[in-house]
């Protein structure tokens, strides 16, 4: 028997085991394969593709739907009658699928790149599977629960477009080592040209894309309007229980410069603030009055009102995840707040000047103060002091009566209407949701004289963009962080963003050009070589002679044991090689 030796010792290649390993399972080298990638393989690298892509705007649509939050957690509610922040576990579960799978990506990537088989272990099969219906799932749900959210794409776009658009070439660039690496291998011209078409029709998609990209905040900075009023949507329910004298105060210590509340009126003809339709959510009611705690909050008393705790609510369910940053005084101030009338409010507006936002609801059919609830509160409101021209009155009922009664009042629609119909009905102002008017919209109304302000507003980002649009109020939850935003978070004119964008097109077609250069020169007569056979290559110093010599013995040894050659190479854990690609 005739003995012999290896004909190479490798060097571990601990980042490529890494690769494959964790991608495939396939941690040993002889386990390793260079050949194309199986079309069942192909299915599954399109499969985690799209996965991918739609992790990626299902992640986006939840990055910037926090200005929405509290109105999600609010529908929960409503639909379960228990008090949950739903957005944790939406939140944790889209960062670890979003994580998962972008990891698997990037995996893939560099098979791609080092140029061996794509080979998707069945866990991770099961686990891309998952990620896929979980995501459809969510986005079937959003679609029939919560469709306007999706308005948010959009809007949010004409804050980050041009930011995305900028790292969506730079990704593209990058992505041309890759591609180039791919048509430099391949030896089929035809997939060559496919592979180059398709990449460089994204590329020129995205040099071309600011064309499409509009955004009110690229404009000339000499044109930017005032600063938009900002009021305070029950207060400032992030600081304090919503719709209390507490919360207002807060509002007030924020520099807003009005404040907007829900009216309901009480069964004994009181005028009180109440979003909710009943008491649970923001009482104690369970607890003071259990049998009538799924009543509407119109049927009780205003004695029954004041014997209910309107702050401990706030205190155990931290809503907003801010109670705890609270000192001890603003904490027992907090666990005393009981609900608010109509006139605690506008006396509190008119010792501080400021206008006041006032959204009634209407009591139930069967109330005594069903069909005198507007009479009601417009006599409160009279007899507060409060200056008529501060009230904002967004009540379409009776409308016509309320403007000779008083004069004074700013009338507001709660529906969008055209300037014309509005000054016809002699309404000088609309309070709609940011997501009901576009940027056309908003400078039409501004022409026309018509005050606009758009709720509920509690990111930087959306009042940046509503400021540069030209809004004059917003009603928001979070004064104490739009108070912090003393311009928008950016502003450009648009000879500014014409030169970043070329220049960003110019630098990235230069990189691309470059990088195929460098991949065909790197490629060029090595064809045949894999990753591994470089590394061999450059390692080796034996002459073809030697290799000759050793290739007859090893053929000798099979011929006198039976076993074969390749079989020897794979018990040593080596890959084995051709004459050709050895000797070259």
């Amino acid at each position: 028997m005739v003995k012999h030796q290896p004909l190479q010792v490798y060097e571990r290649q601990l980042c490529l085991s890494c690769i494959t390993g964790i991608y495939g399972c396939r941690w040993k080298r002889y386990q390793r394969s260079h050949d194309n990638t199986t079309k069942w393989e192909l299915l599954w690298s399109l499969i985690l593709l799209f996965t991918f892509s739609l992790l990626l705007i299902w992640s986006y649509f939840w990055w910037e739907a926090d200005n929405d939050y509290n109105e999600f957690n609010w529908f929960l509610y409503n639909n379960s009658g228990e008090w949950t922040d739903g957005t944790v576990p939406i939140l944790a579960t889209t960062a670890a699928g979003f994580t998962y799978i972008a990891f698997l990506m990037v995996l893939a990537l560099c098979h791609v790149a080092l140029g061996q088989q794509l080979n998707l272990h069945w866990l991770h099969k099961i686990g891309v599977t998952a990620s896929l219906l979980t995501t459809i799932v969510g986005i079937i749900s959003v679609n029939q629960t919560w469709t306007q959210e999706w308005d948010i794409i959009p809007i949010s776009l004409q804050a980050t477009g041009p930011f995305l658009h900028v790292g969506a070439l730079a990704a593209a660039t990058a992505l041309s080592w890759i591609v180039a690496g791919q048509v430099a291998r391949a030896e089929k011209t035809i997939f060559q040209v496919v592979v180059v078409l398709l990449y460089l029709s994204v590329l020129l998609g995205l040099y071309v894309l600011p064309l499409y990209i509009t955004s009110p905040c690229i404009m000339d900075p000499r044109t930017l309007k005032p600063r938009p009023e900002v009021f305070g949507h029950q207060g400032a329910p992030m600081l304090a229980p919503e719709n209390t004298l507490w919360s207002f105060q807060r509002a007030l210590q924020m520099n807003v410069t009005g404040l907007e509340a829900d009216v309901a009126i009480s069964v004994d003809g009181v005028p009180f603030l109440m979003h909710d339709l009943t008491l649970r959510r923001t009482t104690n009611v369970d607890e003071v009055f259990p049998d009538r705690k799924t009543k509407a909050a119109s049927w009780f008393n205003w004695t029954d009102l004041q014997q209910l705790n309107a702050g401990e609510w706030f205190l155990k369910n931290d809503p907003f995840w801010t109670a705890s940053s609270m000192s001890q005084k603003e904490r027992n101030l907090t666990s005393k707040q009981r609900v608010c009338s109509l006139e605690q409010l506008l006396k509190m507006a008119s010792d501080h000047n400021i206008t006041v936002v006032v959204r009634l609801r209407r009591p139930p059919r069967d109330h005594p103060f069903n069909s005198t609830w507007i009479n009601e509160t417009l006599q409160v409101v009279q007899n507060s002091g409060l200056l008529q021209s501060l009230v904002m009155w967004t009540q379409d009922d009776e409308r016509e009566q309320v403007k000779q009664w008083v004069p004074g009042f700013i009338q507001t629609s709660l529906v969008k209407h055209s300037p014309e119909h509005l000054r016809s009905s002699g309404i000088r102002g609309l309070l709609l949701r940011y997501n009901q008017v576009d940027a056309d919209e908003i400078t039409n109304f501004s022409k026309n004289n018509i005050s606009l302000t758009l709720y509920t507003v509690n990111e930087p980002w959306l009042f940046s963009m509503l400021w540069c649009s030209g809004v004059s109020a917003v009603s928001s939850e979070a004064p104490h962080i739009l108070r912090k935003v003393p311009s928008p978070i950016w502003l450009m004119s648009p000879r500014t963003y014409q030169l970043i964008w070329v220049s960003a097109d110019l630098i990235s077609f230069a990189v691309v050009i470059g990088i195929f250069i460098l991949q065909k020169y790197r490629m060029s007569g090595i064809r045949s070589y894999n990753p591994e056979q470089i590394m061999l290559s450059a390692a080796v110093r034996t002459s073809s002679r030697d290799i000759n010599v050793m290739k007859e013995k090893l053929i000798f040894s099979e011929v006198r044991n039976g076993g074969s050659a390749e079989e020897l190479y794979e018990e040593q854990c080596f890959d084995s090689y051709t004459n050709q690609s050895i000797s070259q």
